[in-house]
């Protein structure tokens, strides 16, 4: 049996969905079920005795502690943040909470329940912590993707507290031998994923007839994961990953924001064109810029291949089709994850 956090998120979700499609053990899911966690993104599992739900908080280290104790796991996938830059901006109280603090009690759980294990079971034990590039700050237009070995250099309270999670994952390992594995990704997208991130946003805003927002010129870089590729990936890093090392994840598929957008909005007028016939291209409207933006991110994913032999399967343009197709099938999901509250945000977020 292992134990998800967080697994009722984009991410989460995903991957307690296809581990279960794929390998025939149980999964704990604990998920405090906050705006962006959605237990509709894991309705093909009612009625599937192999994954076991509770609802709570990483921070509540006694809850954390009787799921231990009662389904002894033999791994630890941590998936449980607060993962927006731009929440992080206007609250990063809940970053800090969730991100450090959690990842705190989270790892004194850990800690206490490894050394109530058997050798062979001490030995066979992961904590997988999963993190960010974010957390390596920006990069130059001519600079090399990062690597394990760049330095961290967050600049946003989101990526500085991740970068602060993985410090002390870092820090459990060394200090107290626990066996740790560390994964930081590139920019995710696919199914089910909360609408206040790009690609969903400006999908659902485009079908509404509403404004498509661009930070600034939409010349910033990012490295674009489809969310099953990174799935297989961590599967891989647990499996076969060196205890205490580092791995990143990426899709190689380095585009600005602004491709993004027309990309998006080129598949949309294949898929769901406007009742006018012209394109979806003419709701893009860009805006200010927000504080601390990163202009550039890359992901080099080399050493995940080298040692674990893992690639991407998706193409960025495989990946984006069938993520725009699922969206205009699943307009039930949206409709009920797009409550008021979100609402609110993205007005005070875009105006």
């Amino acid at each position: 049996m292992i134990l998800v956090t967080g697994g009722a998120g984009f991410i989460g979700s995903n991957f307690v969905v296809d581990w279960l499609d794929c390998r025939d053990e149980p999964v704990v899911n604990l998920d405090k079920l906050t705006y962006a966690g959605n237990l509709q993104a894991l309705a093909t599992l009612s009625g599937n005795e192999k994954h076991i739900f509770v609802k709570g908080d990483i921070c509540d280290g006694s809850l954390v502690s009787h799921l231990l104790d009662k389904y002894r796991p033999r791994a630890v996938i941590n998936f449980a943040a607060e993962s927006h830059v731009d929440r992080s901006i206007h609250g990063p109280g809940d970053f800090i909470q969730t991100n450090v603090v959690g990842t705190f009690h989270l790892l004194e759980s850990m800690r206490a329940y490894w050394n109530t294990l058997t050798d062979v079971e001490r030995g066979a034990f992961r904590f997988l912590h999963i993190s960010t590039d974010e957390v390596y700050g920006s990069l130059a237009p001519d600079e090399a993707p990062f690597t394990e070995s760049n330095r961290y250099e967050p600049n946003s309270p989101y990526s500085a507290s991740k970068a602060a999670s993985d410090h002390l994952v870092r820090a459990w390992h060394h200090t107290y031998g626990l066996p740790v594995l560390t994964t930081n990704c590139s920019n995710n997208y696919g199914p089910y994923h909360f609408p206040e991130k790009l690609i969903p946003l400006i999908i659902l805003n485009a079908l509404a007839g509403k404004p498509l927002p661009v930070y600034g010129d939409g010349m910033q870089v990012r490295d674009w994961l489809y969310v099953k590729d990174h799935c297989s990936a961590i599967r891989c890093v647990l499996e076969s990953g060196r205890v205490g090392e580092t791995y990143n994840i990426g899709g190689w598929n380095e585009k600005t924001n602004i491709e993004v957008v027309r990309t998006l909005c080129r598949i949309l007028d294949e898929l769901a064109p406007r009742t006018d016939t012209s394109s979806y291209i003419q709701q893009i409207q860009f805006i200010a810029d927000r504080p601390g933006h990163d202009r550039r991110y890359a992901i080099d994913a080399g050493k995940l291949e080298r040692e674990l032999g893992w690639k991407p399967k998706e193409t960025f343009e495989s990946g984006i089709y069938k993520t725009v197709k699922w969206y205009l099938t699943n307009q039930e999901w949206v409709n009920n994850v797009i409550s008021g509250t979100y609402r609110e945000w993205v007005k005070t977020q875009y105006g």
